[in-house]
């Protein structure tokens, strides 16, 4: 079987202005970056409204291991699908950092023969999107220190700056730094830290806005540090928004690109799910929902933080939430989820397996507290037994949720027929009746913590530490405290515990700090030790890459 890489590089790709026109676009409706890639203009983008609005699908997983689980492979073989029997169907992904690129993860556009393509365009620098993100959060840190610097107008607390910088690596030497060393004329010393750019506020903050005007107004709501009277200062009061805003004046318009069967797709926006609410924009999910009858988009991680974070913070914006939602799951994963090592996951282990099924059990029954539909697609590995995936779909059955093998990586769209049709088959017989999982819509920040803590985690209390509680206290001076929330917890186990694998039970969930995001409009709970700043791992990805004579990418996954 070929990589991953040397299936895109085989690959045949049609021009993106014929890509575009599958969905009625024209070459002056395009932005084009070559002869693959390509942004949709804002003119083009109100057009779009005009259209039909096409049905929602969420692909979500559960909890990520080692062992993988193909949720971005799963969502690019279902939009194959869909156009393979007939329907009109689009992709709405978000962009790769190089954070995982280059780390333990790896690219993020799908696998095997469900790739959208140019692949090493996409995993490296692309449009020039994260380049755009990572500029406009550091020539903000860059006014700030300067305003401090040249008279401190503002009267801000130096010690209090709270606007970190960013780098698109993981980079733990960042985590904590301190800047202005050297004498009044390279500043005010202070300490300082970088967050991956994915993390930035700016990013939550373009993946959430519906236009440049909206990219502005939530820019100036940033707070990025307190006064000595213990005052919010913000972008605004910095007067800054607009050459932000001029920076990202192009990285917000979606990006187009397609899959290795010429299937369109925006991919647009990266913010991590585990430290961030992990969906792709919503000026490109709302291109292709008036683009195609079907839209398959995919929220980070497992459905904890990615699909929680889609259905509780991103529709709301969106002002649509999807009609199915597929649930990824694969038996190896499973399986470590039961309790086998990475090292012996290839062996059939049917009591593994049903332990491990409590995880994906436990997501079944998340997803349905929102009203909607659930599907599961179990991706299939070549060492999977017909044992094994007999007793996957008979644990489904029991818990009452239809369930389809999909062998979308070596198959492409031949390998997600059955999935593309059940999911079509519930969406047309199981009304979407989407709701909130809070009480009210304006439950305090604890209140919220408490209901995804003890309804989609499982757990019991929630335990604020000294500095959370503080922070609390603020945020309700301020009127911050009905807010959403957005929980950055480890993707690995539904606790805040990674190594609680499964679906534990009888655990507290620990709060050691919350960040205001008020141009994202959230707040971010900060649970036990979840960086936003990764690390890379002992024996990176970034050791197998390199480059041929031609330019060629080589060892990306």
């Amino acid at each position: 079987m070929k990589t991953d890489i040397e299936i895109s590089q085989a690959t045949k790709l049609a021009p993106i202005t014929e890509v575009a026109e599958k969905i009625d676009l024209t070459f002056d409706d395009l932005e084009l970056h070559g002869k693959y890639k390509a942004k949709i203009e804002f003119a083009a983008l109100d057009r779009m409204k005009e259209n039909p609005e096409g049905k929602l699908i969420l692909v979500t997983s559960i909890n990520p291991t080692p062992a993988g689980e193909g949720k971005s492979t799963v969502t690019v073989g279902l939009g194959d699908a869909l156009n393979k029997i007939g329907k009109k169907a689009v992709i709405a992904l978000r962009e790769p950092s190089l954070g995982p690129v280059m780390g333990i993860k790896g690219g993020a556009a799908g696998g095997g023969y469900a790739q959208v393509l140019p692949m090493e365009d996409i995993n490296l620098h692309f449009t020039g999107d994260m380049h755009a993100i990572t500029t406009a959060n550091n020539a903000l840190s860059a006014l700030l220190d300067n305003h401090i610097h040249q008279g401190n107008e503002l009267n801000i607390d130096a010690r209090r700056v709270i606007w970190k910088r960013a780098v698109d690596l993981n980079d733990r030497e960042l985590r904590f730094i301190t800047v202005g060393l050297g004498g009044p004329i390279n500043g005010v010393p202070r300490e300082d830290g970088f967050d991956i750019t994915v993390a930035s506020e700016i990013m939550a903050i373009l993946c959430l806005a519906n236009g440049i005007k909206d990219l502005k107004r939530r820019l100036s709501n940033i707070v990025v540090a307190y006064t000595f009277d213990r005052e919010p200062v913000t972008v605004g009061d910095l007067r800054v928004e607009g050459a932000l805003a001029l920076v990202l004046k192009d990285a917000i318009k979606p990006n187009l690109v397609q899959t290795i069967y010429q299937t369109p797709a925006f991919v647009h926006g990266g913010p991590f799910a585990n430290i961030a609410h992990g969906c792709n924009s919503i000026l490109a999910t709302r291109a292709a929902l008036h683009s195609g009858d079907y839209v398959v988009t995919e929220a980070g991680f497992g459905a904890d933080l990615g699909a929680e974070k889609f259905l509780d913070i991103k529709v709301p914006n969106l002002g649509k939430a999807p009609d199915a939602i597929v649930i990824v799951a694969t038996i190896r994963a499973l399986k470590m989820h039961g309790g086998v090592p990475k090292t012996e996951l290839s062996a059939e282990n049917t009591a593994a397996l049903t332990a491990g099924f409590s995880n994906l059990a436990k997501h079944i029954s998340n997803m349905r507290k929102y009203g909607v539909p659930v599907v599961v697609a179990i991706n299939e590995f070549i060492s999977d037994t017909e044992k094994e995936i007999t007793l996957l779909k008979e644990l489904c059955e029991k818990e009452n949720v239809k369930v389809e093998l999909a062998s979308v990586w070596e198959k492409g769209p031949d390998g997600g027929i059955e999935l593309a049709q059940t999911v079509v088959e519930t969406i047309d017989t199981e009304e979407s009746k989407y709701h909130s999982i809070f009480t009210h819509e304006d439950d305090d920040l604890t209140e919220k913590i408490e209901t995804i803590v003890q309804e989609i985690y499982g757990g019991n209390d929630v335990i604020y530490t000294k500095k959370a509680q503080q922070q609390l206290a603020t945020f309700k001076k301020y009127g911050w405290d009905r807010l959403p929330v957005c929980m950055a917890k480890s993707q690995y186990s539904l606790s805040d515990d990674p190594s609680k694998l499964g679906a534990p039970s009888d655990f507290d969930v620990t709060i050691r700090e919350l960040v205001p995001k008020l141009g994202a409009g959230f707040i971010v709970a900060l649970t036990g030790d979840v960086m936003t700043m990764p690390g890379l791992p002992k024996k990176p990805a970034a050791l197998k890459m390199d480059v041929d004579e031609q330019g060629n990418a080589i060892g990306l996954f």
